[in-house]
């Protein structure tokens, strides 16, 4: 077959921009975990000035700077040899209390690296792997990541979204986090919401325990939580109940939505926040869905194939999660609430 040469220079150009990607993951963790990112945005600096300041190595940090520019991480005046933020890039790389933190992700990205003997098992045999299995710096990743996520939309648009949500919050309602992981949506709301009372349940014990120290650091007296997984949690009478990027993992998503609407009031309200995905295939195939697929098929679909799920991926879609919620699950209202470049927000109601 003859080689269409502008089709394989396009390829490979690609392809070598993904692999200079792929290698500057660690280095995002670097500066990071070295504060690299963080006096940068400080103000420009030399390699030395910026090593001097972080106690790192300047012939390191030097080969560092030219990677993280090459990539647009970095910006570089030649004229003055300094290397900076500009405030886009700061906003994202060294604010981890902003709408958006990259470095998160990256952690993300470090723990498929930790799983990947158990990723090509996995793709053999179709065994799964549970959360709990993985190094824990997939937990820490994934409560960065989605924190800023909430930090940006939770309270200002996710639930005002919902009919009638707000309201009962602001007076007094009873909250349920289902697969809260480190409690960052519960904690979010609980200092929102002081009037309510929110439980965080959690299949995973050692996030529990970090869910439990983060209120209290927060000074929070009106969530706590309890290792349960979300089909056995004995909570009852909820007026609302959430599930954040979760439900897509569930071993057994219908019986979740079942136990979901029996443990709701008459009156309450799901919430389910989960990743943007078209129905069909072909419209996922674009930045957000490879992201989405490359996490599901290491994180998500392992997840729930190690407890015989369905194994629904991060890119289930509304179509099928309206089959998984109301055809199974026994809801008879679910509709799109909001939506961002990166989730759907929806609402079901019994």
């Amino acid at each position: 077959m003859p080689i269409n040469e502008a089709k394989l220079n396009e390829f490979l150009g690609r392809a070598v921009g993904d692999l200079g990607a792929a290698l500057s993951a660690t280095l995002v963790l670097v500066g990071d975990r070295l504060g690299l990112y963080k006096e940068l945005a400080e103000g420009p600096v030399t390699s030395v000035e910026l090593a001097l300041r972080t106690g790192t190595n300047e012939r390191y940090v030097r080969e560092w700077l030219g990677n993280q520019g090459a990539g647009g991480y970095v910006q570089f005046d030649a004229q003055a040899n300094k290397w900076f933020l500009n405030p886009e890039q700061a906003l994202c790389l060294a604010d981890p209390n902003g709408p958006v933190d990259m470095p998160g992700a990256y952690n993300i990205v470090e723990a498929t690296f930790h799983a990947l003997a158990r990723t090509l098992d996995n793709f053999k045999t179709g065994k799964g792997m549970e959360w709990g299995e993985h190094h824990a710096c997939l937990f820490h990743g994934t409560e960065r990541f989605f924190r800023a996520g909430y930090n940006a939309n939770l309270i200002t648009s996710w639930l005002p979204a919902l009919d009638g949500v707000v309201e009962k919050l602001k007076r007094g309602a009873k909250v349920a986090d289902i697969g809260c992981g480190h409690g960052a949506s519960t904690v979010l709301m609980a200092k929102t919401y002081p009037k309510s009372t929110f439980i965080g349940y959690d299949y995973h014990a050692e996030s529990i325990r970090t869910a439990s120290q983060r209120a209290q650091a927060a000074g929070v007296a009106n969530a706590h939580f309890e290792v349960a997984d979300a089909v056995s949690y004995s909570g009852q009478a909820f007026d609302l109940i959430a599930f954040f990027d979760c439900l897509h993992d569930m071993g057994d998503p219908v019986g979740v939505s079942r136990h979901a609407r029996q443990a709701l009031q008459s009156d309450g309200t799901a919430m389910i926040v989960e990743p943007f995905a078209n129905d069909s295939v072909a419209d996922n195939l674009n930045p957000v869905g490879r992201v989405m697929y490359g996490a599901s098929s290491q994180i998500c679909v392992p997840v729930s194939l190690a407890r015989n799920g369905p194994a629904l991926g991060a890119q289930a879609g509304e179509r099928r999660l309206r089959e998984v919620v109301v055809d199974g699950g026994g809801f008879s209202h679910f509709r799109r609430a909001t939506e961002t470049p990166f989730n759907l927000v929806l609402e079901a109601r019994p």
